[in-house]
């Protein structure tokens, strides 16, 4: 409120007039902190109303507007309300007492097409119906409003003819419910037409109509006519009432309805997306554990055509030393031919050559019999490989068995086999490289001794053929294929050591590819168990949706069975409904005559209560018909009352008459 007294002085200064101490004493007064602000018996000047009018468009700081008595100009009036037509504050004016005439009135008019906000105007002690054109405009602009709720217009000077004018306003103003027209002049005619006028009015509760030279009987049906508006009203609101409290309990069991089958919904999709959400886990497991399962049928392949290899070469290498045996023996026939031959010419040194070629006999024999040794030792490692082999073959077959189950229950191995399979997968390619040394140690080392081998087969040769041609020199080439035979003994031996130890390393190869086997035995075991276990879970998780489905059936029948028990409820409740409207139009027909046939009318609506709208049309002829009555029998009381008026009104102007033509009336007219 201080604001609002700041921008009145400014505006007031801006025109370059002083503000009115009267009017910035009242807009600081506390009342102000209430919503009201009163300037009731302020002579306000044109200034401060042009100010006024300046700061009430718009939202106004108080909500009731006190300006009675203020002896307000129609140029003052003007402003004031033209401030007013786009306020959305105020909702009480009040303009007692300010002679408001023909632009007041047109300026009121204004107001009431525009504002949206007032709800209460008081005109109290004015003279809007002397000015007919002037209250004509005032009346439409009350046509035009659907927001004001009470008009007080006592003491304005309307006649007949401006209440035939606010009798036409209201037969189309639907918001107007209190009315004040005490003290003036409407007279019979006026009475009338705001009687005719309450038929098609029907939110008018309250009209006062004393001191207007109104008949009784007028007084008396425009009376009846507020009751029945009132009892109209009170019947609407609490149809209104019922109808707004069962559309909220429908509403309130449909939203509950709804509420339950999304909640049922949710939860359903709920279980729907972690089955599936399961099922692509175990899915995706599964082709995870299938990979691996893959991967390792890829290895133990690997491993078997490596194996195959090791085989072949240990093949070519027992073919090596086989052909090395034979060239042995064809050494040793050559040797005792060359012997025999140059026996016969070396007789004296027979006995040496014997001795020597024994000594040599006797070192090869040793040799062979090494020989023959490592030989049945490759024997018995063939026979080994074969049974490995064969053993691999079980194996083979055991793991194509298993495949098929390790496929199905493989769900939950899929970190255990990881963690193994890169264990297992280190492990092969150690034994792998340990392995591709060794071949390749023992192909260098098979090479070597063929490159020796040849050597000495070159050399013995040479030998030979030294012997041939050097026969004289024998005894220097016996000694010194002695010393080559004594150091071929020496590596035949050396070789024969490093075969052993090859032999030895083989076997332990064999015995850790034993091992590594059983290993994977163990992680097949366990691997098969998991994949059980992936199985058994598989089932409890079918059993659990198999228990869910049903669940659902029976959720599915508990909803429809309530959705039917609602239904059978709504319906027992419009029934009560029905009944107890039934009852109250039972106890509004013992009344009167009038309310009789509108519980007549009523029961008749119970009967045709599938639509409510239609019934009220109904009730609503019903009742048109019977006022219609109604104002024939009023018609007829009239008839006989403007009968007897004018009777009055014949005796009056003859005692009127007689009056005037007596010297007294004569005195009276010259003054």
């Amino acid at each position: 409120m201080e604001q609002f007294g700041r921008e009145y002085a400014r505006l007031c200064a801006a025109v370059g007039a002083a503000p009115q101490e009267a009017v910035l004493r009242r807009l600081r007064e506390p009342n102000g902190a209430r919503g009201r602000l009163d300037l009731a018996a302020q002579s306000l000047s044109l200034q401060t109303c042009s100010a006024l009018g300046r700061l009430l468009p718009g939202a106004a700081p108080f909500a009731a507007l006190a300006l009675g008595d203020c002896g307000l100009s129609e140029e003052g009036v003007r402003l004031l309300l033209h401030g007013l037509c786009s306020n959305t504050t105020v909702k009480s004016l009040d303009l007692k007492g300010n002679n408001l005439r023909t632009m007041g009135a047109e300026a009121l008019g204004k107001l009431l097409r525009e504002n949206k906000s007032i709800r209460s105007l008081t005109l109290e002690w004015n003279s809007l119906g002397m000015w007919e054109e002037g209250f004509s405009f005032f009346c439409q602009g009350l046509r035009a409003n659907n927001f004001l709720r009470r008009l007080d217009l006592r003491n304005n000077q309307i006649n007949h003819q401006g209440a035939e004018e606010l009798a036409m306003a209201l037969t189309q103003n639907t918001s107007l419910q209190e009315l004040d027209l005490r003290w003036n002049n409407i007279g019979l005619l006026g009475g009338r037409a705001l009687l005719n006028c309450l038929h098609s009015n029907k939110t008018l509760k309250r009209l006062e109509l004393a001191g207007n030279n109104v008949p009784g009987d007028i007084l008396k049906a425009v009376e009846q006519a507020l009751n029945h508006n009132q009892d109209r009203e009170a019947i609407l609101s609490e149809a209104q009432n019922q109808m707004n409290i069962l559309s909220k309990e429908v509403l309130s069991l449909k939203d509950e309805k709804n509420k339950q089958f999304m909640d049922f919904v949710d939860a359903v999709d709920k279980h729907k997306e972690e089955k599936a959400r399961s099922e692509k886990m175990s899915v995706a497991r599964i082709s995870q554990l299938q990979d691996a399962l893959d991967e390792q049928y890829s290895i133990m392949n690997s491993l078997k055509t490596k194996l195959q290899m090791t085989e072949a070469a240990l093949a070519l290498s027992e073919q090596k030393v086989h052909n090395l045996g034979e060239l042995l023996n064809a050494m040793k026939q050559e040797q005792n031919c060359v012997a025999e031959c140059h026996f016969r010419e070396l007789q004296q040194q027979k006995q040496e050559g014997a001795d020597r070629e024994g000594r040599l006999l006797h070192d090869l024999s040793a040799a062979s019999e090494k020989n023959l040794l490592l030989r049945n030792q490759v024997d018995e490692l063939e026979r080994k490989c074969r049974v490995q082999q064969d053993q691999l073959f079980q194996v083979k077959q055991d793991l194509t068995n298993t495949t098929a189950e390790l496929k199905l229950r493989a769900v939950e191995a899929e970190e255990r086999l990881e963690t193994e399979k890169r264990r297992f997968k280190q492990s092969l390619e150690d034994m792998e490289s340990l392995r591709v040394k060794e071949v390749d140690r023992m192909t260098q080392h098979m090479e070597a001794s063929e490159r020796s081998m040849h050597n000495r087969i070159q050399r013995l040769e040479a030998i030979r053929i030294s012997l041939e041609e050097e026969l004289s020199q024998v005894k220097a080439a016996a000694l010194t294929e002695r010393g080559q035979a004594e150091e071929e003994l020496i590596k035949v031996r050396s070789q024969a050591r490093l075969e052993e130890q090859r032999l030895e390393h083989l076997k332990e190869k064999l015995r850790l590819m034993t091992e590594s086997r059983d290993e994977a035995q163990n992680c097949c075991l366990k691997q098969k168990e998991m994949v059980a276990e992936a199985q058994a879970k598989a089932k409890q998780l079918s059993l659990y949706a198999d228990g869910l489905r049903r669940r659902l059936d029976e959720l599915q029948q508990d909803l429809d069975s309530k959705e039917e028990e609602k239904v059978t409820e709504l319906n027992k409740v419009k029934v009560e409904l029905q009944e107890h409207i039934g009852h109250l139009e039972a106890e509004r027909a013992a009344q009167d005559g009038l309310r009789e046939k509108i519980a007549a009318l009523e029961r008749q609506l119970k009967a045709l209560s599938s639509n409510h709208r239609e019934a009220l049309l109904d009730k609503e002829g019903e009742i048109s018909l019977l006022l219609e009555k109604l104002r024939m029998k009023e018609a007829e009381i009239s008839r006989v009352r403007e009968e007897e008026a004018q009777r009055a009104s014949f005796l009056q102007n003859a005692i009127m008459a007689y009056v005037q033509g007596s010297p007294l009336g004569t005195h009276s007219s010259r003054k």
